[in-house]
């Protein structure tokens, strides 16, 4: 399956093209931590995802420290009597 991941804002948005689902994680999270805006990863079935949500979907946990954190915060659970 091809993936493209593009980048930018208009009138300048950049595309390249990779043959897997890994190798455009890696080059989005790379221009999303350099301060790229607007990063996506479109596969080839046309469905368009940010860096986070693609890493999400490959591992099934938060790309960030931060949305670990988030995620791993519970509500505290009753205690059995």
């Amino acid at each position: 399956m091809s993936f493209t991941v593009t980048a930018g804002a208009a009138p300048r948005v950049y595309s390249w093209q990779h043959g897997s689902m890994l190798s455009a994680l890696e080059q989005s999270l790379s221009l999303a931590t350099s301060g790229m805006a607007d990063v996506r990863i479109t596969d080839g079935e046309g469905r368009a995802y940010s860096p986070s949500a693609l890493y999400q979907v490959m591992f099934g946990q938060p790309a960030t420290p931060r949305e670990a954190q988030s995620a791993t915060r519970q509500a505290p659970r009753a205690r059995a009597a």
